[in-house]
């Protein structure tokens, strides 16, 4: 019989300690070691090959510059559905929350919709292609195992040399890759990232499954991330991450061709269980107060799994996104879909702190809170 899914929950004061200060592990402002300077090396073009900032020196901080959302045109309702499988549109409200998602067309891959959003992000922060030298993108819907979908939306963009990677953690992918991107800014390692999340669930999907194809939907999102200016606060506060390695079976694209699977009661207990907790947790580790939050955007799961999640973590002054109603699941593209549009609509402003918490995958969750660019 498998462990039940809080069963082995390992403490989230043990994330990383070695990598956190003392004002850190108070909740304080949080600060990357200082590490020695990275080498200075050009490559066949005479551009310098690390990047990063000058002399590769370490930062104090990093925020989001900007960011930006792209969906496919074709809108697929609960209706449509019903012609195709043994559902209605009150079964599907009743269960899940939503009324309508977003569906690529067959030759609109995943890195398409991930560049749609990137060039998006990149208009609204002013920059041009070749001033990012960090691409990461969340998506577990990748078109090949290689040329990775950080690679593919480099060329698609023209940005002419950066590190390019893909980081896979099903729906927790998005803040993962943020953490990521804010490391890697305050090792001094990078100057500019774009962050994107990225998913074709309709790629992945049993369309005679009812039990998923009503879930899911396509799209992108994607943050400009870059180092503080001296003295400036940083943006991104630490991440809490960590998962339930024992029960990463609960939630599975597998198989050929693959196929998206979970099992829905031992995701929907742990997430609104254990979860709750480990999002105060993350609050705490910026310094913030759950109630003085602006805004809390947790991955877009279903409205069962967020609504009683955002009531428990007791932010009762902020706009929770709801964007799943509109978009469904759309893994890692959800978070920053989410974000991007509150900021659109004026839900939140510039400086507000807003909590992203993504959960999902491999039972895996990461959040951070964020200021509003």
């Amino acid at each position: 019989m498998p462990a039940r899914p809080d069963a082995r929950m390992p403490p989230a004061d043990a994330r990383s300690s070695e990598h956190m200060t003392e004002a850190d592990k108070s909740g304080a402002r949080f600060l990357w070691p200082r590490l020695p300077p990275y080498p200075r090396v050009t490559d066949q073009t005479g551009r310098s090959a690390t990047h990063g900032n000058e002399g590769g020196h370490p930062m104090n901080g990093s925020r989001i510059r900007a960011v930006g959302h792209y969906q496919p045109a074709k809108v697929l309702t609960n209706e449509d559905l019903a012609a195709l499988v043994d559902t209605s549109d009150e079964w599907i409200r009743s269960r899940v929350g939503i009324r309508t998602r977003h569906i690529a067309a067959p030759d609109e891959p995943v890195d398409e919709l991930a560049a749609h959003a990137a060039a998006k992000a990149l208009a609204a922060a002013g920059l041009a292609p070749d001033d990012i030298d960090l691409v990461l993108v969340a998506t577990s819907t990748a078109v090949d195992r290689s040329p990775n979908t950080a690679a593919r939306v480099a060329a698609r963009l023209g940005i002419p040399r950066p590190a390019a990677m893909d980081v896979n953690v099903v729906c927790a992918g998005f803040t993962h890759a943020l953490a990521t991107a804010d490391h890697t800014v305050r090792a001094g390692a990078a100057t500019r990232a774009l962050v994107i999340g990225a998913d074709k669930m309709s790629d992945v999907t049993d369309w005679s499954d009812r039990t998923t194809c009503v879930l899911v939907g396509d799209g992108a999102g994607a943050a400009v991330v870059e180092a503080c200016a001296p003295g400036e606060a940083s943006g991104i506060g630490p991440v809490l991450w960590g998962s339930v390695p024992e029960m990463g079976h609960a939630v599975r694209i597998e198989g050929t061709p693959p196929r998206f699977a979970q099992e829905g009661q031992s995701v929907y207990r742990w997430a609104t269980r254990q979860l709750p907790p480990l999002a105060r947790q993350t609050c705490e580790r910026a310094g913030v107060a759950p109630e003085d939050l602006a805004g809390v955007v947790l991955h877009q799961a279903n409205l069962r799994i967020i609504e009683p999640l955002a009531e428990k973590l007791g932010a009762v002054g902020a706009v929770v996104a709801r964007d799943v109603s509109e978009s469904g699941n759309t893994s890692a593209a959800s978070i920053p879909m989410a974000l991007s549009k509150l900021l659109e609509q004026g839900a939140v402003g510039a400086g507000d702190p807003v909590l992203l918490f993504g959960f999902g995958g491999n039972l895996s969750y990461a959040g951070q809170v964020v200021r509003c660019p």
